[in-house]
């Protein structure tokens, strides 16, 4: 028995001419068939592709790629200031794309991206803002978007979740709202509705008692009859919420600038309002149900949240407004 005779019958051997695809090609034939992926995934994968990977090593066949090819490739991209953050999600498209070259496409025998510790992302950390400054971020805005402030820091609502909003979300009395689908903005398409960013980000927030009055101030006053009928809209066009646009309309960085919190986001007041409500007591399930956050377990998160805890939530921050309040009399 020869070497090739002897590979074949361990299972371990692989066509060598169907792993003359490039790099490139496999990882845009992956996209495509890959199901389930949302809009804008598909285009940051294509980004990261256009951008850092195939201009790079796009052009190498599969089964030329080693981790000696992936090591290089990576190093180089540091040493040109991509940040590790880009790469680490360059890497991982890059392995899952290899994953399923091994199995169960066989075109290669085993993944070559191998670099311990490339995955992972170690993003800045951001600030945190506290529950007055909410509120003058809110008194800062235009009316029309204070709401949305409210919402996003003391709902742990996404910037898309949150644009996202129609009436019939909102309970009449804004003790709920209920997140079924987030606004993203995808190239060449506009803003367009999908589901939430992951299983768990479809669910049901109670709102903390001391906001919803602002919340039905709101409905009344900026938001048509029609259950369809977005909570928040630009004033003239009526239509969803771009989030440049909506930076450009609210003056938000001049406004965050003047409060004393320059460079703060949008996402920052969800991460905000994320710290607060893990100081409730509750469980790390019911935290994770009620932010949206998703892994392996989402399913059991979401399952096993119970309105009680979420209450309890609600009631601890309607008790941090209240105590601000008092401060600020």
């Amino acid at each position: 028995m020869n070497g090739v005779e002897a590979v074949i019958v361990a299972g371990d051997w692989t066509d060598p001419d169907r792993a003359k695809i490039t790099l490139a090609e496999y990882a845009e034939r992956w996209i495509v068939e890959r199901p389930g992926l949302r809009p804008r995934t598909v285009e940051l994968y294509r980004w990261l592709l256009r951008k850092h990977i195939t201009p790079y090593i796009g052009d190498v066949p599969l089964n030329r790629l080693s981790a000696a090819t992936f090591r290089q490739w990576r190093a180089d991209r540091l040493a040109a200031g991509v940040s590790a953050s880009v790469l680490a999600k360059c890497y991982r498209l890059l392995r899952g794309v290899l994953n399923t070259a091994v199995d169960p496409d066989e075109l290669i025998a085993k993944n070559p991206c191998k670099i311990p510790g490339a995955e992972k992302e170690t993003p800045e950390e951001r600030p945190l803002v506290t529950v007055g400054q909410v509120f003058e971020i809110a008194a800062a805005l235009p009316e029309r978007f204070s709401a949305m402030v409210l919402l996003a820091a003391f709902g742990s609502l996404r910037f898309g979740e949150v644009t996202a909003l129609r009436r019939c979300d909102v309970a009449e009395d804004a003790s709920q709202v209920r997140v079924v689908r987030q606004f993203v903005e995808v190239p060449r398409q506009g803003v367009v509705a999908g589901p939430p960013k992951s299983r768990a980000g479809v669910r049901t927030v109670t709102l903390p008692q001391a906001i919803r009055p602002d919340i039905v101030k709101h409905l009344a006053e900026f938001v048509g009859p029609d259950p369809e009928a977005l909570l928040f809209t630009g004033e003239k066009s009526g239509g969803a919420i771009r989030r440049p646009n909506f930076n450009q309309r609210t003056r938000w960085t001049e406004a965050v600038t003047k409060l004393g919190l320059e460079g703060l986001h949008f996402h920052d007041l969800r991460h905000a309002g994320n710290v607060w409500a893990s100081k409730a007591g509750m469980s790390t399930r019911d935290l994770m149900a009620r932010m949206g956050h998703d892994d392996m377990r989402a399913a059991l998160i979401y399952q096993r949240a119970t309105s009680e805890a979420d209450q309890h939530i609600a009631d601890r921050l309607s008790k941090l407004v209240e105590e601000h309040r008092k401060g600020s009399a």
